[in-house]
């Protein structure tokens, strides 16, 4: 099974038609959340699809949808293509004036024979539908508004906003959401109280956006993607760093990859290959993130990203030779791309970059062929 996306969850224990190749163990996931997270998470959302009680429902269904998504990363880790007789508790746990909900998923891992898998047209997923409710016309109608602001970039960005993009996974937005977490960024670092609440113009009719404090709306962003399935947030993540020319956001998107362990080798390449040498070097720092879990193709892909880095990334400056001072004697110089000229094991005087590029803060090509390899050799040792 190439994704644990891809892993069937039923909740009886047979499937019609298909036999089990082979039972591997019962797996589990747990979620705890506290009670306060619909209150606050949901604090102040107006009353549009039929009461507060729907907005229990969707965070609700959003925490049983988490707890499958782990136990088929659990799965997938035992090399499993399904799980079957999965069943799921939820319990309130007090103490101490404070409660909690836990949520418990449980069920089977199995391998199915893969041959009646694909002869079984069941198991395709169906998406078409034959009705559909008012809720999701209501839902969609608002969607596209919030869309057309956002487009125009004239979308007030409050709590109620927050809450309706993350319960309803509104991805249109998130071009928008980097414009503004350009300017968080950039608000952060002028030294600005972030317990401060801040204003930003977007817009010539003066139409203000009203922001948290630069942890807040982190906090917000994280839990906006969080509510998207693995495939989107890479879409979203990756593709958002290749569309980015500012540095320090890409940056804080390649933070958010490492830690939602989003290491994707294919994407990870599209950026190495990239005609922006920053996107390239975010890539390059990207590739030394973890993965959740590895398996032996995991070597050849590292092998082939330490083997890519090595034949690309050459040297920038130019090499030289030039007479010591009061000394007939040369030395080996180079020449940075700004102009300046340094000596050969030394950082450039003027914008202390190496002779490759890389900032004296950025991952250095040496360490990350050591650190690479090292990796490659451990996970080579695990599996033989």
């Amino acid at each position: 099974m190439a994704n644990p996306k891809d892993i069937l969850v039923i909740t009886t224990s047979t499937i019609d038609g298909i036999k089990v190749k082979k039972y591997l163990k019962p797996i589990t996931a747990h979620i705890v959340a506290g009670t306060n997270l619909f209150s606050d998470f949901f604090a102040g959302l107006t009353d549009v699809f039929g009461g507060r009680s729907q907005s229990y429902q969707k965070q609700l269904t959003s925490l049983y949808n988490e707890a499958i998504e782990i136990i088929k990363i659990t799965a997938h880790e035992l090399g499993a293509n399904c799980i079957i007789g999965l069943s799921m508790d939820i319990d309130e746990i007090s103490g101490k004036g404070k409660s909690m909900f836990m949520l418990t998923a449980i069920g089977t891992a199995v391998i199915l024979e893969n041959e009646t898998i694909e002869k079984n047209s069941s198991l395709k997923p169906i998406e078409k539908f034959e009705n559909v409710g008012v809720d999701r016309i209501n839902i969609l109608r608002i969607k596209k508004d919030i869309t057309a602001k956002a487009k125009a970039d004239n979308l007030n960005l409050n709590e109620d906003l927050w809450s309706f993009i993350t319960a309803n996974k509104v991805e249109e937005v998130f071009p928008f959401l980097l414009k503004i977490y350009s300017k968080v960024i950039t608000n952060n670092e002028t030294n600005q109280d972030e317990s401060e609440i801040f204003q930003k113009q977007l817009t010539p009719d003066k139409d203000k956006i009203k922001l948290d404090s630069v942890v807040n709306f982190q906090k917000k962003f994280m839990q906006y993607l969080e509510s998207f399935p693995d495939n989107i947030k890479l879409d979203l993540l990756y593709n958002g760093i290749q569309a980015q020319h500012a540095e320090q956001l890409a940056s804080k998107l390649a933070e958010i990859i490492k830690e939602l362990n989003l290491f994707d080798f294919i994407r990870i390449m599209q950026l190495l290959k990239s005609d922006n040498f920053q996107t390239q070097k975010i890539g390059l720092l990207i590739a030394t993130f973890d993965k959740q879990f590895y398996n032996k193709e995991d070597i050849n892909d590292l092998q082939s990203i330490n083997k890519y880095v090595k034949e690309t990334f050459s040297e920038r400056g130019i090499r030289s030779m030039k007479k010591q001072l009061l000394s007939s004697k040369e030395k080996e110089v180079w020449t940075c791309e700004c102009g300046k000229t340094n000596d050969i094991d030394s950082n450039c005087s003027g914008c202390s970059k190496d002779i490759y590029g890389f900032k004296s803060d950025e991952v250095k090509l040496a360490s990350f062929h050591n650190y690479i390899q090292e990796k490659i050799e451990l996970i080579t040792e695990y599996f033989n």
